[in-house]
């Protein structure tokens, strides 16, 4: 190649191109020199929060040289002096993980390794490694918290299924009887004759009822009942001033001509059940009338009812139970909605089937025949009625449940009231399906429907459990969600059981009794009302958890009453001697749970997994609903108790 120009002289242009080759010639790898300093800052994916002390990986595509460094505590990596070329970024982190992905550097530029990596394990299961499989263990662990936990799901829903089967019962006979004119029904009914009608005793069980049982005693007076064929009885267990009351009031009855006993125990063996039993052989009537202190049934009360008991089958005769104070506040209120649904769709629903109903303690009669062949009274549960009801009904007698014949009574209007009561009746209900279990399993000629609603029945106070444990695994199950992609799938299938919900809704919509005229208006006042009512009723899963656990374990307890307050607004509240308030190891419970959903539930928000966000919160409320009303009330009582 010439170089010379036409004068034989070395161009300067011509050199500069010699230069250029020489220099290619020589350092053809020239390009290995140039190097740059790459960074990158990682992340939480799903918390943005910076990570410090995460290993990363950089490989040369090219030469496969490797280099490490690690996060600072800014979530920051930095590599100098890295040549240009292709790489291969890779995490190694025991808690994170990210696909490695490719990246060149240039000369003239410098790529953003910016990026979010997402959690492997928790560390809740973050346990190491066992032989060659990573978190081994703790994976198997998760497995069996997702057994339990779906297992929880698959009770309340099967709870929610049997409630929705009564709901539908209860409307299919609603209707059924719709179809029935006016005309026909009251020829259908059975009719009260005074002339034929049979003799009742009403009992008035009775234990320290200061401020109800003159009421009570009053009220049962005034029945319009012939008096020839009518007896009252004031089954009186007190140990205060209260007997001396009943004394006095039973002595003012007597004398305007009304066949009327005060029967008063000083011991009192077997609580409401011994006082029932040990009245037994002084009963007069042929039927038993049973009505609790704070009961105020109406005059009419024994002609509505007495009439069914010309079926002869007929042992029982149970009303529907009404709410004198109801708008008292909205722990009335709820009570009410709950009830409700009870004494319309359980009851209504059973009855309409033929399936098993119970007595349910008060504003109902017994034949005593009945009484006597299903072998009495007995105390070795706290739901006396409810055990003698199904030993009754395994006997052959039938129960008639009567919806549109109410029996009026009083609500508990404190928190610590009502927990008590509840703790009675899921006790109760434990105890008695230990004892009778086997014998509804068993009984001949009980149908298999009959079996199954029986035992689901007196199962129900169970579905507290569940519901406690079902909110505790969702701490666990968030932790398995964000270690475990493989079971983070199977958990997606969760949210078929909130089907459970709208069995519910359908069950307690049916039975709700403030429907106005405007449906949509009515509609959207049940749905506050119905998640007001799941609210409060998950705040009081672990009082009756205590209580249901307490039944099946065999733990004896006293039948603790629940106060009575003969109060319908809260004007009239002066206090009551009789509602005991204390700081206990349960709402120091209440508190902490309420704690610590409710972190959880902010934790989780912040995080950017709303799925139980939802579940989280009505467990905060609820929880704090009834830590702090009961706290509340503590709080009142010792000041009431200082100034005095």
């Amino acid at each position: 190649m010439n170089y010379l120009d036409q004068k034989g002289q070395l161009s300067l242009k011509r050199l500069a191109t010699i230069l250029t080759l020489s220099f290619a010639f020589l350092f053809p790898f020239s390009g290995w020199s140039q190097t740059q300093t790459v960074s990158g800052k990682i992340v939480d994916e799903k918390t943005e929060r910076v990570l410090s002390d995460v290993e990363v990986t950089l490989t040369s595509k090219d030469s496969n040289k490797t280099q490490k460094v690690e996060t600072n505590s800014d979530g920051v990596f930095t590599v100098d002096k890295l040549p240009v070329g292709w790489y291969t970024l890779t995490i190694t982190d025991k808690d994170f993980i990210k696909d490695p992905f490719d990246f060149e550097v240039t000369e003239n530029h410098v790529p953003n390794l910016d990026f979010a990596i997402g959690r492997k394990v928790s560390w809740m299961w973050n346990w190491g490694d066992s032989g060659d499989q990573e978190h081994y263990w703790s994976h198997f662990t998760s497995k069996i918290v997702l057994y339990f936990y779906f297992a929880c799901l698959a009770l309340v829903l099967f709870y929610s299924i049997l409630q929705l089967t009564l709901a539908l019962a209860y409307v299919k006979n609603k209707r059924k009887k719709k179809q029935i004119s006016p005309e026909k029904a009251k020829s259908q009914a059975p009719v009260y004759d005074p002339k034929t009608t049979p003799k009742v005793t009403i009992q008035l069980p009775m234990f320290n009822e200061l401020y109800v049982a003159d009421r009570i005693i009053e009220t049962v007076a005034k029945f319009e009942y012939p008096r020839d064929k009518f007896q009252i009885q004031v089954l009186d267990d007190s140990t205060d001033e209260t007997k001396d009351l009943i004394a006095k009031k039973v002595a003012e009855v007597a004398a305007t001509g009304i066949n009327i006993q005060h029967i008063h125990r000083t011991d009192r063996t077997g609580y409401k059940a011994g006082a029932l039993d040990a009245a037994m052989d002084q009963v007069e009537g042929d039927f038993i009338a049973i009505f609790d202190a704070d009961f105020v049934p109406h005059s009419d009360f024994l002609i509505k009812t007495m009439p069914y008991f010309q079926d002869d089958k007929v042992g029982v005769v149970q009303t529907r139970w009404g709410h004198i104070n109801k708008d008292y506040s909205i722990l009335t209120e709820l009570q009410a909605f709950g009830l409700n649904g009870h004494f319309a769709i359980e009851q209504g629903g059973r009855n309409a089937s033929g399936h098993f109903i119970n007595f349910n303690g008060t504003g109902g009669i017994w034949r005593k025949k009945c009484i006597e062949s299903a072998g009495g009274w007995e105390h070795d549960t706290l739901t006396e009625d409810l055990d003698l009801s199904y030993r009754a009904q395994l006997k052959g007698w039938r129960f008639q449940y009567l919806e549109d014949v109410i029996a009026p009574a009083e609500l508990p209007i404190t928190m610590s009231a009502l927990k008590s009561q509840q703790h009675r009746w899921m006790k109760g209900g434990a105890e008695c399906f230990i004892k009778m279990k086997k014998r509804i399993a068993t009984t001949k000629g009980v149908k298999i429907s009959d079996r199954i609603h029986g035992l689901s029945h007196l199962f129900n106070s169970s579905v507290f459990v569940f519901i406690l444990l079902l909110s505790l695994l969702t701490l666990p199950i968030l932790h398995i969600k964000d270690s475990f992609s493989d079971l983070n799938n199977i958990l997606q299938y969760a949210a078929f059981f909130l089907i459970s919900t709208l069995f519910l809704g359908f069950y307690y919509w049916h039975s709700y009794r403030d429907k106005k005229g405007n449906l949509f208006a009515s509609f959207f006042k049940f749905i506050l009302r119905f998640l007001q009512f799941l609210v409060v009723s998950m705040g009081l899963a672990l009082n009756n958890t205590v209580a249901v656990m307490e039944g099946y374990m065999g733990i004896k307890s006293s039948f603790v009453r629940t106060p009575k307050f003969n109060v319908n607004k809260k004007s009239e509240f002066k206090g009551n001697k009789y509602d005991k308030k204390r700081l206990s190891i349960l709402n120091i419970g209440e508190g902490i749970l309420m704690v610590l959903f409710g972190y959880t539930m902010i934790n989780r928000a912040i995080y950017g997994d709303i799925g139980m966000v939802p579940f989280h919160l009505m467990l905060t409320i609820g929880y704090g609903l009834v830590f702090f009303y009961s706290v509340a009330e503590i709080r009142k009582t010792n000041k009431a108790a200082k100034a005095n």
